[in-house]
């Protein structure tokens, strides 16, 4: 199928997936950085590469299966998201002289893990609204 006639829901599940790619690189930079010191650093470096090809996987077929599984990773990446945040958030507030404004700008960014949770949310959307739930 051409590029004409794509429904929003199957675009969306397109750039949710590019964005788990970019993300993807990101993440393993911050945490390669901080030589993987916790082993939560590397959930977000296993998973969002499984999490692209799964929508990848999806915008390319569509099947109702592909998209159960993209569904249930997406459910569980929104929440390791928000559990990355709180471990980040808790990162800033372990640094020297806890959260002040220079420790949220060179600790451990906070928003980044809220940034994975948000476009897994979308992620789950594109596919309830495509009627995949």
């Amino acid at each position: 199928m051409g590029w004409t006639g794509w429904p929003f829901e199957r675009v969306a599940i397109l750039f949710a997936s590019l964005g788990f790619l970019l993300i993807f690189v990101q993440v393993t930079l911050f945490h390669y950085r901080q030589n993987f010191r916790h082993w939560a650093q590397w959930v977000p470096v296993i998973a969002l590469p499984i999490l692209a090809l799964t929508g990848l996987w999806v915008t390319a077929s569509g099947t109702a299966g592909v998209r159960r599984v993209f569904a249930l990773l997406c459910a569980a990446d929104a929440l390791g998201g928000l559990y990355g945040f709180f471990l980040h958030l808790r990162g800033v507030g372990q640094r020297v002289d806890g959260y002040r404004l220079q420790n949220f700008l060179v600790g451990p960014p906070v928003v980044l893990p809220l940034t994975i949770t948000a476009l897994s949310v979308l992620g789950l959307l594109a596919v309830y609204w495509s009627g995949g739930l």
